[in-house]
């Protein structure tokens, strides 16, 4: 029998005190954790409240966010409500096509002894472009010549034989029908001359298509056959390909929501003024108005195709080029404007005298540029946020930067525009053929070169009048 002290109850006694002192313990650590988590939000809370610019919040309270409408002044870029010309555009991508495309192959074979083109040259119809080896077309057009000679000496000996038995048959010394035999030995004879006058032009006609001239006036593509290869009409390729690119055409489509609409104003006589944009719609190529219109509808797009004609006087449209194409419908007068940038929705933010902003309720119309038409409580020469819109709101303050940057951007796009247009039109005629003929690096060149010179020579006046004031001083 074991002794009292190495009895069970006392080790289940000393268990249970164990398991509560470890209750305690895990109950002192969330205390403590909680009060440590609530020590670190008020020094949070004080450190925004002591960063903030309106001063420090009573306990308890919430300091001002920056996208309240009682926060910090926000920076913002705005441009300008204006009442301007809009034009009504319909957009879409389009493709360059050539006015008209020929492959020029020999219509003879032969070996090609002499090429009189560069590749890329401007040229007119007619124009020599290829020499092929004519010696034996020139022998097979000697011989039917004087195949001929011959056959014409007969049918005049024939032709006098026949002469002299008339006069025998009126003294009544030969028969009849020998005059009849002479008549159809001339006649033949002279079916044989004429046959043999055939052979003489279809050999000329050979000996001609040796010299390759150009179809259509255009620009030349690069060349596809060398001197001492042999060529003929079978060539796929040809020698070389000639596009008419002055002018040039754009085809595109349209939606047939517009087709009413087009085919009126076509059929009333109007233009529709066309332009050509560049991939990232930041240059303008070129200006067209509408050609034609197909006679189909696209089932399966709902669209329409359209043709447009560009004069390409400096040869920058080629064809198979991708453009992005504007159509001008109409026009709206003296239209109340915003930067395309501030439109939000339904709505754009206006700001005020008193350097906060509000919103406006608008109603958005026609699209033109940057510049968007619009209906709503809005004046000429209202402010209107177009950058940092995502930080606003309902009466926030605001300061505004570079207020004119938009306006800036604008009269400088146009100003460039009108300079391009001015340089090409001080090009003479035959400048313009020399520029077309260019390579497009040639071309900007040139181009760049001109508008120097005529920088320098708008110089050279204003300071020879500064030299003259000089002298009279």
């Amino acid at each position: 029998m074991l002794p009292h002290r190495f009895s069970c109850p006392p080790l289940r006694s000393n268990l249970r005190q164990s398991g509560r002192a470890w209750w305690w313990g895990l109950l002192v650590v969330l205390a403590l954790a909680a009060v440590g988590g609530w020590w670190w939000t008020q020094r949070q809370a004080g450190s925004e409240g002591a960063a903030a610019p309106v001063g420090v919040t009573a306990p308890g309270t919430r300091a001002p966010g920056r996208f309240s409408a009682g926060g910090q002044v926000q920076p913002v870029s705005v441009g300008l409500v204006r009442r301007q010309d809009v034009r009504v555009m319909v957009q879409a991508i389009g493709t360059m096509n050539a006015r008209a495309t020929a492959v020029v192959r020999a219509k003879v074979s032969g070996e090609l002894t002499a090429l009189h083109f560069k590749e890329g040259q401007q040229v007119k119809a007619g124009h020599l472009l290829a020499e092929i080896d004519a010696r034996s077309y020139q022998a097979a057009l000697s011989q039917v010549q004087g195949n001929l000679q011959r056959d014409q000496a007969l049918l005049k000996n024939a032709q006098l034989d026949l002469q002299r038995y008339k006069d025998l048959l009126a003294q009544d010394s030969i028969a009849t029908q020998q005059v009849d035999t002479q008549a159809a030995l001339v006649r033949q004879l002279e079916g044989t001359v004429a046959a043999g006058q055939a052979q003489v032009d279809a050999a000329r006609l050979q000996l001609g298509y040796t010299r390759i001239t150009a179809p259509i006036a255009g620009r030349l593509g690069l060349r596809q056959a060398d001197r001492g290869n042999v060529v003929g009409p079978a060539d796929a390729n040809g020698i070389v390909t000639i596009n008419l690119v002055q002018p040039i055409d754009a085809a595109f489509s349209v939606p047939e929501a517009y087709l009413a609409q087009i085919s009126q104003r076509l059929a009333d006589g109007a233009e529709l003024p066309v332009e050509l944009w560049d991939r990232e719609q930041k240059h303008r190529l070129a200006r067209g108005r509408l050609g034609a219109l197909d006679n189909a509808i696209d089932p399966t797009t709902g669209t329409i195709k359209v043709k447009a004609a560009f004069a390409n006087e400096d040869g920058g449209l080629f064809p198979n080029q991708f453009v992005n194409v504007r159509l001008q419908l109409n026009r709206l007068p003296n239209a109340l404007t915003v930067p395309g940038t501030a439109v939000q929705n339904n709505y754009v933010y206006l700001v005020q005298p008193d350097g906060t902003v509000t919103q406006r309720r608008i109603r958005v119309g026609a699209a033109d540029g940057d510049r968007v038409s619009v209906e709503g409580d809005l004046k000429d020469g209202d402010q209107v946020v177009t950058d940092g819109l995502d930080r606003l709101r309902e009466g926030a303050k605001v300061a505004v930067i570079d207020a004119g940057a938009a306006t800036r951007a604008d009269e400088t796009a146009q100003d460039a525009g009108a300079r391009r247009a001015a340089l090409m039109r001080s090009l003479t005629q035959a400048e313009r053929d020399k520029l077309a003929t260019m390579a497009p690096d040639e071309r900007r060149a040139f181009l760049r070169a001109r508008r120097t010179q005529q920088a320098d020579g708008a110089a050279a006046p204003a300071s020879a009048a500064a030299s003259a004031a000089v002298d009279a001083r």
